[in-house]
């Protein structure tokens, strides 16, 4: 049965992450994104800890769509290793599950 998944990233500014969530809507890869904009992330990067500001995104999509929105947010984001993370959901309102999967409906078999 197919489930509903998070598809959770970070993009280094409001801009590339509200291009990046509209064109995943536009193309029916998603339902819905969120954007978190002012998230602070300590990271271990070339052997020295970094600090930067990031903007969180979380894709609503459907698990068979999980590879193709993972395949459209590395061919659009600037990272060259870019925070690209899959959470099924234990749990979804069944119209709101409803509602996704309309939305996104015969896109994981193009």
């Amino acid at each position: 049965m197919e489930r509903a998944v998070f598809v959770y990233t970070t993009y280094p500014g409001i801009v590339e992450a509200e291009t990046a969530g509209k064109t995943l809507v536009e193309l029916r890869l998603a339902a819905c994104v969120n954007i978190l904009p002012r998230m602070i992330s300590y990271y271990a990067w070339e052997g020295a800890v970094e600090c930067a500001e990031e903007v969180v995104m979380i894709v609503k999509t459907r698990a068979s769509l999980a590879e193709k929105v993972r395949a459209k947010v590395k061919d659009m984001h600037p990272f060259d290793t870019p925070a690209i993370l899959v959470v099924p959901l234990e749990s979804v309102d069944a119209s709101y599950l409803r509602w996704l999967f309309d939305v996104t409906e015969g896109l994981s078999e193009q």
